[in-house]
């Protein structure tokens, strides 16, 4: 069957994966629409809206991706700079920022945003690389202390700084793996890459929800996450590895190296959101978001965080790896 597979040119290959993921969603949806008929205790229906939840965000996240193939690699670009802003709305709207800020925010919505992803276009790789953490980091305090309010002048800077690291720098990653070629490989497997990355992260974060439901409670840093502990964070990123090795059909990577790269972005992944579930307590929000902090749902920077911090992990992994 892998022989078969094989066989198959990079769209034919992507369009069965699709086909693949949107009807485990429509069996999935099938079910749990079966199950909602009958009458359950109030602690499942809790858990059931938490899952019903997820299940929509996972539709959405497929429906998003499929649209960023159909697009091709321009289109993909353009959508996920389209994610990246407003997951830094949201990431902004619960910062402490002040009017003297204006200047720092319109750059960072208008002119660090689009150039990144313009450089991520043209794949301009090395720039690209540096860009954020390089000049930006430097020309964003500079414009701060250009506007003469020195009142919680490192607070403020410092989580403009973050936001713009965690929802333009980390994203745009997972656009340019669309972008890589690797040598003796056809065009157009890069897909391959964002799906397989995708995977591995959905399984990290699923993987560690569950173990830290079922095993014993031992947190790493219980005033940030009751749930978060090493044995649940090992099982994520063992998961993850073990999913991207089964998924080393799709990727110009061996077994081994599938195995691997599918650690490191799945552990990272869930390293992510424990980061992000930090911030929140700080600002004392559940989830990203103003209607988020009011309705209890979840605010997108919620679900592309673990994505956000996967993404340059994995993609500077395999362009160090395979020298790219």
């Amino acid at each position: 069957m892998l022989n078969t597979l094989r066989h198959l040119d990079a769209e034919q290959q992507v369009a069965l994966l699709f086909v693949i993921v949107f009807g485990v969603l429509l069996a999935v949806s099938v079910g749990d629409l079966l199950l909602n008929l009958q009458d359950r205790p109030p602690e499942w229906v809790r858990r059931h809206d938490r899952f019903q939840r997820d299940l929509r965000a996972m539709w959405v996240g497929a429906v998003l991706f499929w649209l960023a193939w159909v697009s091709g690699p321009v289109g993909a670009t353009l959508l996920f700079g389209i994610v990246s802003f407003l997951a830094l709305r949201e990431f902004i709207t619960l910062s402490p920022t002040r009017r003297a800020d204006h200047r720092s925010l319109i750059a960072a919505f208008f002119i660090v945003l689009p150039l990144q992803y313009v450089l991520v276009g043209n794949r301009n790789f090395d720039l690209f690389s540096v860009f954020i953490p390089v000049y930006v980091f430097f020309a964003i305090p500079v414009l701060g202390a250009l506007a003469g309010d020195p009142e919680r002048f490192l607070e403020r800077n410092a989580s403009i700084q973050w936001g713009i690291m965690v929802c333009v720098y980390g994203l745009s990653h997972a656009p340019a793996l669309l972008l890589l070629s690797f040598p003796g490989e056809p065009s157009g497997r890069g897909a391959f890459l964002v799906f397989f990355l995708v995977i591995v992260a959905v399984v990290a974060q699923v993987v560690q929800e569950t173990a830290s439901r079922w095993l014993r409670h031992r947190p790493l840093a219980r005033q940030i996450s009751r749930s978060f502990s090493a044995r649940a964070w090992a099982l994520s990123a063992t998961a993850a590895g073990v999913a991207g090795a089964l998924l080393f059909w799709i990727t110009p990577f061996k077994i081994a190296q599938a195995l691997a790269m599918g650690l490191l972005a799945g552990g990272a992944g869930t390293l992510g959101e424990f980061v992000m579930k930090a911030l929140k307590k700080d600002v004392g929000v559940a989830y990203w978001g103003n209607q988020a902090a009011v309705t209890g749902a979840v605010g997108l920077l919620d679900r592309v965080a673990p994505l956000a911090f996967a993404a340059p992990v994995f993609f500077h992994s395999v362009r160090w790896y395979f020298k790219l």
